[in-house]
C-alpha cells in the first residue's frame, strides 16, 4: 500500500547572511517527524505554490503553528501585541481550503486551529492576557485538557490529554459548523472539530512537540483517515 501524502504549509522566514537578506521556507521538524512516524509522507507547501496543481495529490493536510492571522480577515483592527503571519502563507492556505475535497482530512495545530475557525467565519481573541489577566498559555507550558467524551477527539485520545502550550491568541466566536470539544479551566477554547463528523480537527496546543500519550494517538488517527481518503480515490 502506498503511503498517504500529507501537505504541510511552510513559513517564509527572513534571514541575512554575508551576501544579504533572503527568504527561507521552513517548518519545524517535529511536524515532519510525527507524520513520518504515523505512516505518512510529508511534503512542504511554501507560499507561491499553486493550490490548483497540488490539491489532487494531497491525501491530508496538516496546518502547523505560526504567527497571527491578520484580523482584517475577521473584521477587526490589529491589536498592538499581534505579530502577523505572512499574507502569502495565508493566501495559499485559503486557496487550499477553498479547493479541497471536503472529505480530505485536516489537522490544524495552534495557528492551524485558529485558521480553520476564521475560514468558517469565526473570530479570535487577539491577545488573551487582556481577557484572562495572565499569559500562562505561552512558553511551552505543559497543560492538562478535558475533552468531551462524545467527540471525535475524545474517541481518539480519551477524555484527558496533556500538551505544550504556546499561544497568545485563541478562538472567540466559533466558526460555522465547528463544535468546541475541549476548553482549558480558564475558559480558553483548546480544540474544535467539524460537527458533521468529517476529520477536520483543530487543537490549540502543540501535540507535535509534546511527550504525551495523546500525541501518537492523534497523529495515527489523522494518518489513518488520510489512508482511507487515498484509497477512496483509487490510489
Amino acid at each position: 500500500m502506498s503511503l498517504p501524502i500529507i501537505g504541510i504549509t511552510a513559513n517564509p522566514i527572513k534571514r541575512t547572511n554575508t551576501v544579504g537578506e533572503y527568504i527561507s521556507y521552513q517548518t519545524r521538524s517535529d511536524y515532519v517527524t510525527r507524520v513520518i512516524e504515523a505512516g505518512g509522507t510529508p511534503i512542504l507547501l511554501p507560499p507561491g505554490t499553486s493550490a490548483e496543481q497540488v490539491i489532487d495529490i494531497l491525501d491530508g493536510w496538516l496546518i502547523p503553528g505560526g504567527d497571527d492571522i491578520d484580523p482584517a480577515h475577521y473584521g477587526e483592527e490589529k491589536h498592538p501585541e499581534a505579530a502577523l503571519e505572512s499574507e502569502d502563507r495565508f493566501n495559499l492556505e485559503r486557496d487550499i481550503y477553498q479547493l479541497r475535497d471536503p472529505n480530505m482530512p485536516i489537522l490544524g495545530i495552534c495557528y492551524g486551529c485558529q485558521f480553520l475557525n476564521v475560514m468558517r467565519g469565526g473570530s479570535l481573541y487577539q491577545h488573551i492576557p487582556d481577557q484572562l489577566g495572565h499569559d500562562q498559555h505561552r512558553g511551552d507550558t505543559v497543560q492538562n485538557y478535558k475533552i468531551d467524551a462524545d467527540s471525535q477527539l475524545g474517541e481518539i485520545v480519551g477524555t484527558d490529554a496533556s500538551g505544550k502550550s504556546w499561544h497568545h491568541q485563541a478562538i472567540k466566536t466559533v466558526g460555522e459548523g465547528l463544535r468546541v470539544v475541549s476548553q482549558h479551566e480558564d475558559g480558553t477554547i483548546e480544540a474544535v472539530e467539524d460537527e458533521s463528523g468529517m476529520f477536520v480537527l483543530g487543537v490549540q496546543w502543540h501535540p507535535e512537540r509534546s511527550q504525551s500519550e495523546a500525541t501518537p494517538k492523534l497523529f495515527k488517527a489523522f494518518i489513518d483517515q488520510a489512508k482511507k481518503y487515498r484509497e477512496s480515490k483509487g490510489k
